[in-house]
């Protein structure tokens, strides 16, 4: 493929209310957009998702920055690069850093798309023309205003942050405000073997699932409580890569993964886990990472695929945002989004406003 300059620039976004977990709060999202642009003058756009500090995984902003800056860009012979698969073969000899890796494949896989003139959800082979949207609650104040707004814009599935020690009372809370919500919890994996009774006690709250409650890559003590309860458990950080998914499957650790383009390393480990998985029976369904409109274009062709039957983390424009980078901008309307038919991820890009948020800019010809 015809690959002419990279860029990659650090963006500062507000967000319209804190976001909060039990691991930490946001007030301002940082992101990495890449863009990967050609000789007749098409860019493709990519983002890379870490946070400003190793909560979520060991990648941080700056750590990606730097191995793009000083591994990935200059060390790779992108001539030989004529597919984005063939960055994800480049790439092996990096170890971890998927984060880092999962923007520059996206920017790729966004630029192939257009110089073929055909839309990321044809390229992949999704089916779908909407995506189911589900919708993240943060530990706030206001759960009864975000659950009923949320559920006048068709929200399908609702992902409630937790605390150790706290899930009943949360749990409780939301039923208390909707009964019939399709409500399961996410514990980034706070829990040990200690909690075990603690944990198995969940099982008669009737959830959706129970995702990440042990800490990432174990997959034995995961295998211990789905031997335990009926509640499917699904696996978030302790899949990184294509092996986890199938470890975790081997092993019987789980019912249910959260694929994240980012978290695994780029859509082509994404695809692989999507497919490994609908061959033995494992339900998928697309995570999010309090993105941009650029992620969630990619995740919304990845969301169209056969086997994403959960609603995922698929969020509006201005779920998160004030304003974002892609026009128009995603809405969600009867508990889905559209997936865009344009070529590439098929939305524009306010260049404008990308440019007045950018904090930095690296630009290198290949």
């Amino acid at each position: 493929m015809d690959i002419a300059e990279l860029l990659i620039r650090e963006v500062e976004l507000p967000l319209r209310s804190p976001f909060q977990t039990h691991q930490g709060t946001v007030q301002n999202r940082r992101l990495i957009i890449v863009e990967a642009k050609d000789r007749e003058g098409r860019v493709g756009y990519g983002e890379v998702t870490a946070f400003e500090t190793p909560f979520y995984t060991s990648e941080t902003i700056k750590t990606a920055w730097h191995v793009m800056e000083e591994v990935i860009i200059p060390t790779l012979d992108w001539k030989l690069v004529t597919h984005p698969r063939d960055f994800h073969e480049a790439c092996a000899f990096i170890q971890g850093h998927p984060m880092a890796k999962a923007g520059v494949e996206g920017a790729l896989w966004d630029l192939y798309a257009k110089q073929h003139s055909q839309s990321l959800r044809e390229l992949v082979g999704g089916e779908r023309h909407r995506a189911k949207a589900g919708a993240v609650l943060s530990l706030s104040a206001s759960l009864e205003d975000d659950i009923k707004r949320l559920k006048q814009d068709g929200y399908e599935r609702f992902k409630l942050k937790v605390k150790k020690g706290e899930e009943w009372e949360l749990i409780r809370k939301v039923q208390s405000i909707d009964s019939e919500l399709d409500l399961m919890i996410d514990a980034n994996g706070q829990y040990t073997e200690e909690d075990f009774d603690h944990l198995v006690s969940l099982d008669k709250a009737g959830l959706l699932m129970m995702e990440q409650p042990f800490r990432a890559g174990d997959f034995y003590l995961h295998r211990r409580l789905q031997e335990l309860i009926s509640t499917p458990v699904c696996l978030d950080e302790s899949i990184m890569s294509f092996e986890d998914a199938v470890q975790a499957v081997q092993l019987n650790s789980c019912r249910m993964i959260n694929v994240k383009i980012s978290r695994v390393g780029g859509l082509t480990e994404a695809l692989n886990i999507h497919d490994y998985c609908r061959e033995h029976g494992i339900q998928v369904w697309c995570g999010g990472m309090v993105e941009s409109g650029i992620s969630k274009a990619h995740n919304l062709a990845l969301a169209s695929l056969e086997a994403f039957n959960i609603p995922g983390d698929l969020s509006s424009s201005t779920r998160y945002f004030e304003r974002d980078f892609v026009t128009p901008g995603f809405v969600v309307s009867g508990g889905a989004i559209d997936v865009p038919e344009e070529p590439g991820i098929g939305v524009g890009i306010d260049t404008d406003y990308l440019q007045e948020v950018t904090l930095q800019t690296h630009a290198v010809k290949v």
